[in-house]
């Protein structure tokens, strides 16, 4: 019997595409992998270290795992949190065999391994500190497919200087993978009926600044559309503010495959707050370049998250924030409370936002946005729509309803399209909207 592994990933798409990175490295040294973890021999968290909920997570998965082992089983924890707090994470779970960081995910085989070839009294810790991207990634497809979706991570790290952000701290600076590896695992997804890839990184604007190119995504997008013409959806995200160029805004409104959409992380409004955030606070640019986009392309969806209750934030900044958010009327907003991060640059500013000021603000932002939302959504009923669908689920009276999601919304954060149909899962078909709700859309099926 060959020796099997239950995987489990936690946290955001870039850290799926390192878990099923691994998974790749393992299945090729015949490892099997198993959903039960009580049948496999090895059982690995790839873990999130992001911010506070998402470590709890991560502790008490890897709890849940460490209390059940037995046998010879072997428990590796790995990822962002372990890169940051490798021993720490031992103290807090006894039962934890292997330490490995995300910044080598790839020599996951060596640990595991080393585990199973003889007793560890202790765990083995592997933490290298320096990242090898694009260099040494063993010929795994950097990608995670999910159905008829593929995310394409693009490059890993980040060099921006956000105090709120330990991206950079558990990562390392942003090193981006070679275009022609990129551009053949494009390939690879299409030869394997993928229909929609979506490129990711810390700061996929950022992609190509460390490979010496100028305007590297605009570079890599007009490739990516001569190598794989037929996929139908190229979809890009994480867009760092002040870096989104002309070139770039050209290059998506000229091609019908870029989907035209476009997540923006802007975290805040008001001047003052993004220069103690240390983010991008010219305001102004970001006015003028959403109206270049949006008169580049008239049905551009724009989705951006914001911080609330960041130390300083008085009642005329947060003022700021909603007038803003009022007149840009963005499609989709996220929003968070602020929470310290340990050994960022914000952790040394006072709390000077009561926990009951942050919650109200945020519940205000938000009673604004869904509106705004719902908005949008109504000024789609009546047209027609692509919609790649993903699933199905059942209505009142024992009817089957299909879920897609279309140009405007990204897997998992987004809203869905409910096709009064029975359409097969895959599909890519074109959709009448009959109805809007504040985050999702109602559709009849006209053609496959």
């Amino acid at each position: 019997m060959p020796p099997t592994f239950h995987l489990v990933s936690l946290g955001c798409p870039k850290n799926t595409v390192d878990s099923d990175s691994m998974a790749q490295l393992l299945n090729g040294a015949e490892f099997q992998a198993t959903l039960e973890p009580q049948e496999a021999d090895v059982l690995i968290v790839n873990t999130c270290g992001f911010i506070g909920p998402a470590r709890e997570e991560s502790y008490r998965v890897l709890s849940e795992l460490a209390a059940k082992k037995h046998g010879n089983q072997v428990l590796v924890a790995a990822g962002c949190l372990t890169q940051r707090y490798g021993e720490e994470v031992v103290r807090r779970v006894p039962g934890i065999d292997g330490i490995l960081g995300t910044r080598r995910w790839m020599d996951i085989l060596d640990v595991v391994r080393a585990l199973r070839s003889s007793p560890h009294p202790a765990p083995i810790y592997h933490l290298p500190e320096t990242p090898t991207v694009g260099s040494d990634e063993k010929g795994v497809l950097r990608a995670s497919q999910q159905g008829a979706s593929a995310y394409i991570k693009i490059a890993d790290g980040c060099r921006r200087p956000c105090a709120f952000c330990a991206i950079p701290l558990i990562k390392g600076t942003a090193v981006s993978r070679p275009p022609e590896v990129i551009l053949e695992e494009a390939r690879q997804l299409r030869d394997a009926g993928v229909r929609e890839i979506i490129l990711i990184a810390q700061d996929t604007t950022d992609y190509g600044h460390d490979l010496g190119m100028k305007d590297g995504l605009a570079t890599l997008l007009e490739r990516m559309i001569r190598s794989v013409p037929d996929v139908d959806w190229i979809r890009v995200m994480y867009a760092y503010p002040g870096y989104v160029t002309e070139r770039l805004i050209d290059v998506m409104a000229s091609s019908l495959q870029i989907v035209p959409y476009l997540d923006m992380p802007l975290q805040h409004a008001h001047p003052m707050t993004l220069q103690r955030m240390r983010r991008p606070a010219n305001v102004a640019w970001v006015y003028r370049t959403l109206e270049k986009m949006r008169a580049a392309m008239p049905d551009l969806a724009l989705r951006t998250t914001f911080i609330v209750g960041y130390p300083g934030e008085t009642e005329a900044e947060f003022q700021a924030l909603l007038t803003f958010l009022q007149e840009v009327r963005f499609d989709r907003v996220g929003a968070f409370q602020f929470s310290f991060e340990e050994g960022t640059a914000s952790a040394a500013l006072p709390d000077d936002v009561p926990a009951e000021v942050k919650q109200e603000r945020w519940e205000r932002l938000m009673a604004l946005q869904q509106p705004i939302s719902l908005a949008h959504n109504q000024s789609f009923v009546g047209r027609e729509l692509k919609v790649l669908i993903e699933g199905k689920g059942e209505v009142e009276g024992g009817g089957v309803v299909s879920l897609g999601r279309s140009y405007r919304d990204a897997p998992e954060i987004d809203g869905l399209v409910l096709v009064e149909d029975d359409v097969p899962v895959g599909e890519m078909i074109t959709v009448r909207i009959s109805g809007a709700m504040t985050y999702d859309l109602v559709g009849t099926l006209i053609s496959k």
